[in-house]
């Protein structure tokens, strides 16, 4: 039995909803063993079907982290497709995975993506195997040419090496071949865009790692033609330095964005409350950041970088993919978690928002894989693997053979995805949502979330035929800013709107996550569950019983018979103080579902493996809304123990 037709299967049986029509595709889904598509003419997704511009927003998922045989480590691994096949992957066509030979496709293709590989040595590894390059007879084109996981192995070190004590190995850095490497990038990323249908973003990888802290940041473009050579951490390791950049090609046309990664293994870099300098962040250095880098990576296949349990003690759903984290703290490479998740950054954003006047970490949501193989591969039940001849097969990645820097294969988790709401699917409409701000990630399923914000939306909205339209009118969408507070409200109130992927598990529940900084200088968190499944009732603690678990683990299979495909309501937060600076997010949790791992075993006919959770609870964030006070309101401190850390 095929893992599709398992996971088919599991939507046997219609779950509660509002919506009737979208039960019935449901199960209609389930006994065709298809992919189902529904017409997105919804409450909560009105004039998609119109075939013209949607002034209210359609919602395109994408990829916005990918690699392919042009990055020095995927190539290292093995990896010989090239951008355009990550391009085909991601429409739905089939590529061949080259480690097996055997082909590996989408079962629902993306709307768009974005190919960003490393600029560090881009485009140059392939070269080490033409027999017409002098390339081939390097140190490196020698371990390359074995073609075996250890030669790999060894090539791949020498180069990290090299990138992350910024030397830069000489025969690697030939200006010119590289500039036709990168152009080779931006014909691809030309030749696979097609307008209405799907979109392609410019983009490349800035991998700065000093002193073992990943400031690693994606850069992406809004036009068609790109700079003309990539910025990479030869030329500096600095973000403020990629700010440079990024503003010179702004003023010559080059309109662009960086959005940072993997934040949860930055060594508490990445948020960190001072410049590269050491010096304390001022109001210049926080517009610069909040220009140059609008968004950040909730979650890839490296673990999710939106709070960590330590950090959150009270949110139960805190430990999410985050065993790769967890290792690299007890062994390998030390990852300090204060300063490296998103949550406490925004938490700190509008800290600084009061004390400097500027939020340097005024973030939107995305999410992406950072597969290292041309194929983001975000379905749980069709797993293939990141990391070539690491991880390619089912056995590999059980077996602890395969790992990566030392970390085994199975830490891993399926990649994220970035959902965009923007009037038509463009190059300049991707980008410009993306830029608002107006996103959301997941860990991979295609759930779709909207989340407004205002001060006097009714009760019943969410029940509106003309719910987004009146949304927009009386309010702002995610990714912004409250109004200016009325003087007669009392609260702000957010709207949310939650369905889920059709090929995935129900929804568990909606939570609006809020954090704050309080009269004393301190930031906060809490964590409201505003809508959920099944007429449950929350507990004398407060806390909402859990949703239930249908997950056979050893066959790999559950069923929606919990849970809703769709949840919405209209929330007003009832701690709300009109002198604190807040951010609001939405958080989507799923049911329990099997982990790709899970699958796996179930393949194999073995044991899960006991490193890993045999289930996880599939997720999508909201990007935030804030809420500055009148400056009258506001009694500003003149010391933030929060903020003014001394350095370590």
């Amino acid at each position: 039995m095929t893992r599709m037709t398992r996971m088919t299967r599991s939507l046997s049986k219609p779950a509660t909803t509002l919506s009737a029509l979208f039960s019935k595709l449901v199960l209609a889904a389930a006994v065709a063993a298809v992919p189902l598509t529904t017409s997105a003419d919804s409450i909560g997704e009105p004039g998609r079907d119109s075939g013209t511009p949607n002034p209210l927003n359609n919602v395109y998922f994408g990829e916005e982290h990918l690699h392919s045989s042009a990055s020095p480590d995927a190539f290292a691994f093995g990896t010989r497709t090239d951008a355009n096949d990550a391009y085909r992957y991601a429409k739905g066509e089939a590529i061949m995975e080259t480690q097996s030979g055997k082909m590996i496709q989408k079962q629902t293709p993306y709307d768009f993506a974005a190919v960003t590989d490393h600029s560090e040595y881009l485009g140059m590894m392939p070269l080490l195997l033409d027999p017409n390059s002098p390339l081939r007879d390097t140190e490196i084109g020698k371990l390359i040419a074995e073609g075996t996981h250890e030669s790999g192995e060894a090539a791949f070190q020498q180069i990290i090496t090299s990138a992350t004590i910024n030397v830069p190995i000489p025969y690697l850095v030939d200006p010119k071949i590289m500039k036709t490497a990168w152009q080779k990038q931006i014909d691809a990323a030309n030749k696979h865009y097609e307008p209405g249908k799907f979109t392609t973003l410019i983009a490349y990888e800035w991998s700065s790692q000093p002193n073992s802290k990943n400031l690693h940041h994606n850069v992406f473009f809004r036009d068609n033609v790109g700079p003309e050579r990539p910025f990479s951490s030869f030329d500096s390791v600095r973000r403020e330095d990629l700010w440079t950049y990024q503003e010179y090609q702004r003023s010559l046309g080059h309109e662009n964005f960086s959005i940072p990664h993997n934040s949860n293994v930055s060594n508490s870099a990445m948020f960190a409350l001072h410049t590269s300098d050491g010096n304390p962040i001022d109001k210049r250095w926080a517009e610069r950041s909040a220009r140059n880098t609008p968004a950040v990576e909730m979650i890839q296949i490296k673990g999710q970088s939106e709070t960590h349990p330590a950090l959150s003690p009270n949110d139960e759903f805190a430990s999410f993919e985050d065993k790769f984290v967890h290792l690299l703290g007890s062994g390998g490479v030390q990852s300090l978690i204060d300063t490296s998740f998103v949550r406490q950054a925004l938490t700190n954003g509008v800290g600084f928002q009061e004390m400097i006047g500027a939020n340097p970490f005024k973030y939107g949501i995305v999410a992406g894989s950072d597969s290292h193989v041309s194929a983001s591969v975000n379905e749980e039940f069709n797993y293939t693997g990141g990391h070539g001849n690491i991880d390619h097969s089912a056995e590999i990645r059980l077996s602890g053979a395969g790992s990566v820097a030392g970390e085994p294969a199975v830490l891993f988790g399926s990649a994220g995805i970035t959902g965009v709401w923007a009037p038509e699917n463009t190059r300049e409409a991707i980008f410009d949502g993306i830029a608002r701000k107006e996103t959301f990630g997941t860990s991979g399923p295609m759930i779709k979330v909207r989340f407004f914000g205002g001060w006097n939306y009714r009760d019943n909205l969410v029940e509106d035929k003309k719910f987004v339209e009146k949304a927009y009118k009386g309010g702002v969408p995610m990714g912004s800013d409250l109004p200016e507070k009325p003087k007669r409200a009392k609260a702000p109130t957010f709207a949310v709107w939650a369905m889920k992927d059709p090929n995935s598990g129900n929804l568990d529940r909606v939570q609006i996550i809020k954090g704050w900084y309080d009269q004393r200088g301190y930031g906060f968190q809490k964590i409201y569950d505003v809508a959920w499944s099944d007429d449950r009732e929350p507990g004398k603690n407060g806390k909402l019983p859990p949703v239930g678990n249908t997950v056979d683990i050893s066959k790999a299979t559950y069923s929606n018979s919990i849970g809703d495909t769709d949840l919405s309501v209209v929330w007003t937060d009832p701690d709300f103080d009109p002198s604190q600076h807040a951010v609001y997010y939405a958080r989507v949790i799923e049911i329990p579902t099997p982990r790709w791992s899970t699958y796996d075993a179930a393949e194999l006919g073995v044991a899960p493996p006991e490193e890993v959770p045999a289930t996880i609870q599939e997720r999508a964030w909201a990007s935030p809304i804030w809420y500055t006070p009148a400056p009258e309101l506001v009694e500003k401190l003149d010391f933030y123990p929060g903020l003014q850390k001394r350095l370590p």
